[in-house]
């Protein structure tokens, strides 16, 4: 019989304070952050901006529980509220794991703390508030993970941070991505983006919260095409790549050391 992974008792959004940063009309647009006014709605803006969410998180935990090495460290970069790492305590809480939840927002970090001693989270974990454009040090990681994450680092800085935790990876360890991409030709990249703001339409957003947001995020998120996250996941050194998820202008990719 196949497990049924324990998703279900994990909020994604539907208990949690409604997103309405973008609500009313804002004289001025200003780039966004990730400050206490996101931390306190972020698992509802998750839930109501990213397709098939709850989905990927699943498809994490089916790969992290191939992955995870008994007595390693998994890092989550960019670990948020701490969604993905109550799912994987959840799945690996026998393996003797640590868990490193690294963030570079406060308030999110506290959030995340708050939400994991609500979910019993009871593996050993870590926290480190740090800013990846400068680079991360990785030992001993059997997995890392990266969601929705990588595309607000700098690109100039990608290079190196992916690089860094290729070398902090075990042999035969792991890097799960998710990200936003561009689409490969102007014409679908227009038409995925449109695709998108539906979907957002359809999660009770208004088109004013969702041009306000977009120029908020105009400067602060910047995606790659699918093939230059791939290529850059090359160069770093990892050897076997591929996707294991696409909706339109979202991919989650996964890359192991070998």
């Amino acid at each position: 019989m196949t497990q049924r992974l324990p998703l279900d008792n994990i909020r994604f959004g539907e208990a949690m304070s409604k997103d309405e940063v973008f609500k009313q009309s804002l004289p001025a647009i200003e780039d966004f952050t990730f400050g206490e006014k996101v931390a306190s709605v972020f698992d509802d803006m998750l839930s109501r901006s990213v397709p098939f969410y709850p989905e990927m998180q699943r498809m994490i935990g089916e790969m992290a529980v191939d992955f995870a090495v008994e007595g390693s460290r998994i890092y989550d970069f960019g670990c948020s509220t701490g969604t993905t790492l109550i799912h994987l305590d959840q799945l690996l809480r026998e393996r003797g794991v640590t868990f490193v939840g690294v963030d570079n927002s406060e308030e999110m970090l506290a959030k995340c703390k708050n939400k994991l001693a609500e979910h019993g989270f009871s593996s050993k974990v870590e926290f480190a508030c740090a800013d990846l454009n400068q680079g991360i040090y990785v030992e001993d990681a059997s997995l890392a993970l990266m969601v929705l994450t990588l595309q607000f680092i700098r690109p100039l800085y990608r290079d190196k941070l992916i690089r860094g935790i290729y070398e902090g990876l075990r042999e035969n360890g792991a890097l799960i991505l998710v990200e936003k991409v561009l689409g490969e030709d102007s014409f679908f990249n227009r038409s995925f983006i449109k695709y998108y703001y539906e979907f957002k339409k359809r999660n009770d957003y208004s088109e004013m919260e969702i041009s306000q947001k977009r120029e908020a995020l105009e400067n602060v998120l910047i995606p790659y095409r699918l093939k230059e996250n791939l290529e850059m996941l090359e160069l770093a050194g990892f050897k076997c790549v591929d996707v294991f998820f696409k909706w339109y202008n979202f991919a989650g990719i996964v890359a192991v050391k070998r």
